[in-house]
């Protein structure tokens, strides 16, 4: 079902405060696209919080950062990528990671270059911090991938989820965290 963009900012700011997002923490939307979700998380974390929007679409970033200046949201920084696998972070520098329809072998084909990426996020991770995946795709293996990553399961969410920026559709979010 396709849905205004006022609908689609509302269903994903109640998906972000379910999976723990909350004021003043700092996030990573990875793979953030236009920004469905990045809006909403910027407006949660607040003034005191950020959210650094990585994407390799310039394009799609462009838009999220000139809807964000229009909005009066100063706390999205972004971060522009080729697609490799390395986060340009600080060692424990994030308390939440958003993996939100882009852990899947769509934009990471290789199980080698996911290990990667859960590596690198796994470092900036700080030791609180939590990672939030919406395996879209890929709802079978991922799980399993990163369990064997050094993250274990904490909780769930299902519920209705946005797709392509336009459509809801029922799915699952998954939370880990770092193993001691």
């Amino acid at each position: 079902m396709v849905v205004r963009e006022m609908e689609l900012e509302s269903r994903a700011a109640e998906v972000l405060k379910a999976v723990g997002i909350n004021k003043r923490h700092i996030a990573l939307d990875f793979g953030c696209g236009s920004g469905t979700y990045t809006i909403p998380a910027a407006r949660l974390v607040g003034e005191e919080g950020k959210v650094y929007a990585l994407d390799k679409d310039r394009k799609a970033l462009d838009k999220l950062i000139q809807k964000a200046k229009l909005e009066g949201l100063g706390n999205i920084e972004r971060i522009d990528t080729s697609g490799e696998p390395r986060i340009r972070l600080a060692d424990e520098s994030v308390d939440v990671v958003l993996l939100f329809d882009v852990f899947h072998s769509y934009y990471l084909p290789q199980a080698g270059d996911r290990r990667k990426l859960l590596g690198e996020i796994y470092r900036i991770m700080k030791p609180s911090a939590f990672i939030s995946v919406w395996p879209k795709h890929m709802e079978l293996d991922a799980r399993d991938e990163i369990e064997s990553a050094n993250f274990y399961l904490e909780s769930e969410y299902s519920g209705t989820l946005i797709h392509d920026n336009k459509c809801l559709e029922k799915g699952q979010v998954l939370n880990f965290r770092k193993k001691p």
